[in-house]
């Protein structure tokens, strides 16, 4: 059994490294290997999310294109407002329907490219947007790699702390192995790392990379726990296996994803 646990640690760090390697050089690189990269990302967490809920169609990464394209060539239109307070309502109904343990419903095609739409695209699209806005790529490329260095403390001691001394479930309809404890864990240190980050950032104050680093991990939970449920009503473990010991890419991108169209409301509208 030890051997095992071993291995199977080696395997999930190995393939979580090439993962946070990859997506970090293109960021790095340029805002063109940015939006390539999030944007294979996106339509392979549409694919393995259409298989959550049985559904096949192309409309999806039609509309994810069409989407992309047009934000991205009138970032400071109207619509970026009217699709993020879509996004954003959508995304407060599913925490709804999480905290409520009701069902999840989307019985015919018509609603099912709705529910994708509104869960995974635009909430992509904002996950690409957040490095174009006020700034030039080359300054604000930061933003969104502190906003991974949140989300991957948040998630580390969240997993550490909950081994370690959760007591209390969080959520054990959904994910039983998620602590209050871990949560609380997570949470503290992603602050804590916002507070690190604000000494370097000069982008925004102490306080605004706090409140950044507290919708990251709240939100990034909750994100976490939404895309369990679709999980547990298709009664499948994982989103995919693209990711040895993490799943799909929907698994590892799911935290991130929900809080994106948060975090964009936050330092386009709120600041």
């Amino acid at each position: 059994m030890k051997i095992y646990n071993m291995h199977n640690l080696l395997k999930r760090s190995l393939s979580g490294l090439i993962f946070v390697v990859i997506f970090l050089s293109a960021i790095l690189y340029s805002k063109e290997s940015y939006i390539v990269l999030t944007s294979i990302f996106s339509l392979i967490a549409i694919w393995e999310f259409h298989k959550l809920i049985n559904f096949k169609s192309f409309a999806s990464y039609i509309f994810f294109a069409a989407a992309i394209f047009l934000l991205l060539k009138r970032p400071d239109s109207y619509a970026v407002i009217i699709i993020l307070g879509i996004n954003i309502i959508s995304s407060v109904f599913l925490i709804y329907q999480l905290i409520s343990k009701k069902e999840i419903s989307f019985k015919d095609d018509r609603s099912k490219v709705g529910l994708t739409v509104r869960y995974l695209v635009f909430s992509f699209c904002f996950l690409i947007l957040i490095p174009f806005q006020k700034e030039n790529y080359d300054v604000s490329k930061y933003i969104i790699l502190n906003i991974l260095i949140l989300i991957w403390v948040n998630d580390s001691f969240a997993y550490i702390v909950g081994k370690n001394f959760g007591k209390h479930k969080l959520f054990v309809s959904v994910s039983p192995k998620k602590t209050i404890e871990g949560f609380i864990g997570g949470l503290v240190f992603s602050i804590l790392t916002g507070f690190i980050i604000s000494k370097y950032a000069t982008n925004y104050s102490l306080l605004n990379w706090v409140v950044i680093a507290g919708i990251v991990s709240i939100i990034g939970t909750i994100g976490d726990l939404v895309e369990s449920k679709f999980k547990r009503q298709a009664n499948i473990k994982d989103s995919g296996n693209i990711m040895p010991g993490h799943g799909g890419i929907l698994d590892r991108l799911d935290s991130l994803l929900f809080a994106a169209p948060f975090v964009y409301l936050y330092i386009n509208f709120i600041i």
